[in-house]
């Protein structure tokens, strides 16, 4: 139970990090992005949203990609595909149950699930300040 532990405490650490890289480097893509593509000479709020919503999703699939790593390392699924599969519907905290952990590896996979929950919602917060900030929204009408 403890290597079971510490291997979803180091995935967990290194989704972390992965997920703060990835959202500065989305930072500075939809800037360089909405600097280049200009509507009447103006930023596109549009286009920075769309940048950012797609630089969000990358982030996560990558961070997907590497629980599912994981997963194949560990032997706990037959293939990649698999792995990607088991490894997004447990991220997202979706949980079809078509597939399930072998049971020496059940709480890794039930940490994948924790983490996603705080990825996804720290995703979330981060797509609602950029709307804010450099979007089309503004406090106080539309919030």
């Amino acid at each position: 139970m403890l290597i079971n532990l510490a291997l979803g405490v180091l995935a967990m650490a290194i989704s972390v990090v992965v997920h703060t890289l990835g959202l500065i480097a989305v930072t500075h893509s939809m800037a360089r992005v909405t600097s280049r593509l200009r509507v009447h000479g103006r930023r596109s709020r549009i286009i920075a949203m769309v940048t950012t919503a797609v630089g969000i999703f990358g982030v996560l699939f990558l961070q997907v990609a590497i629980w599912a790593c994981f997963y194949v390392a560990l032997g706990t699924v037959d293939d990649l595909e698999t792995a990607l599969y088991f490894s997004t519907v447990t991220f997202s905290t979706l949980g079809y149950g078509d597939l399930v952990p072998s049971h020496e590896w059940r709480l890794f996979s039930a940490l994948e699930g924790v983490v996603g929950l705080l990825m996804i919602g720290w995703s979330t917060a981060y797509l609602t300040a950029a709307g804010l900030r450099i979007g089309p929204f503004r406090a106080g009408e539309h919030f």
